[in-house]
């Protein structure tokens, strides 16, 4: 057994990386770069479509119906992220 001497205390340089501990970072990668994702495209979303609201007034209306569906299929997205992640992190022994 090899043993590191760190800050007083011994390491042990053989043992392996449980397998809980990736994919407990897997599951914060997967809920992170998920929701950010989702909100980066909705913020987008929702510029266009303001902007676009902006420039002609009488179509806002379809507009904003169309950026509600929008929402609601990348809203889906950020909740398969949420999904994987604790997929992850309960079947993961």
């Amino acid at each position: 057994m090899d043993l590191i001497t760190f800050a007083g205390a011994a390491l042990d340089t053989t043992s392996a990386i449980e397998p809980r501990a990736f994919a407990v970072l897997a599951a914060g990668l997967a809920i992170g770069l998920g929701s950010l994702g989702a909100s980066l495209a909705i913020g987008i979303a929702a510029s266009r479509a303001f902007d676009a609201g902006a420039r002609q007034p009488e179509v806002f209306a379809k507009i904003q119906t169309l950026l509600l569906i929008c929402i609601a299929f990348i809203e889906s997205l950020a909740i398969y992220a949420l999904v994987v992640a604790l997929l992850l992190i309960f079947t993961v022994k």
